[in-house]
């Protein structure tokens, strides 16, 4: 196995601190944040770019502070309202009003990944700028040095197989030599149709799939087995 690219939401961590810590925390702050940082010449394009896909006057700023948060209550991705909410993140992680969940599993898996010298890469529908502050700013301390590379939307939908390739390449490794971590069904089916290994991590809440190897815990994962059946014992789903 010369690398592992996993999700965050389900896998590393939690879908419960996205959803009901990080979403809220956006769409508090949104309002406040245009206000005071609207003129930016960053946060100005971003601005741009989300009226023009909502279809608004990019000089009505409530309209567009609606539509952002119409988007964050669907979860839709969306890639400039993902950068934004990264910038609003950035402040509540350097105040301290937000830590990122990580699970203990995760943490010591990946640490010892790295120590054994394998590559570890994040992809995850939330901006690179937002990976890299959750995990320098996580309820262990700085993750950040156990990564190489962080890939987000701008690399494609999770579901498209040509993401997956497009990420083996700039890995500089062939798709077979790599492992993919998601709890989604279809991220896993993308990524093996691009030729990855995959396994589903089953945390609570995640719906089991049967198309693919999976796991409770990282703690389960033998990297030179990974991914290579989808007939794992069903007591594996349920250990954590």
């Amino acid at each position: 196995m010369r690398a592992v690219l996993t999700d965050i939401e389900g896998t590393t961590g939690s879908i419960a601190f996205v959803r009901d810590v990080l979403f809220p925390y956006a769409a508090a702050h949104l309002p406040s944040f245009v206000a005071a940082y609207g003129e930016r010449a960053e946060l100005r394009l971003l601005l741009d770019e989300a009226a023009a896909l909502a279809g608004v006057d990019a000089h009505d700023d409530a309209a567009i502070v609606a539509a952002l948060r119409s988007w964050i209550a669907d979860d839709r991705k969306v890639t400039p309202l993902k950068a934004i909410q990264g910038q609003i993140w950035a402040s509540g992680y350097e105040r301290g009003e937000l830590l990122g969940h990580v699970y203990g599993d995760a943490v010591d898996a990946l640490r010892a990944w790295h120590a054994a010298g394998i590559p570890l890469a994040i992809y995850s529908s939330g901006s690179v700028t937002a990976q890299r502050l959750l995990f320098r700013h996580s309820v262990v301390g700085d993750l950040t040095p156990l990564f190489s590379a962080y890939f987000d939307t701008t690399s494609g939908a999770k579901t498209e197989p040509a993401s997956y390739e497009r990420i083996a390449g700039t890995l500089r490794i062939a798709p077979g030599d790599g492992l993919f971590l998601s709890d989604a069904r279809g991220e896993l089916d993308a990524a093996r149709a691009a030729g990855w290994r995959t396994t589903q991590l089953v945390r609570p809440g995640t719906t089991p799939t049967f198309d693919h190897a999976r796991v409770g815990s990282f703690a389960e994962i033998a990297l030179d087995e990974a991914g290579s059946r989808a007939d794992l014992p069903m007591s594996t789903m349920w250990k954590r």
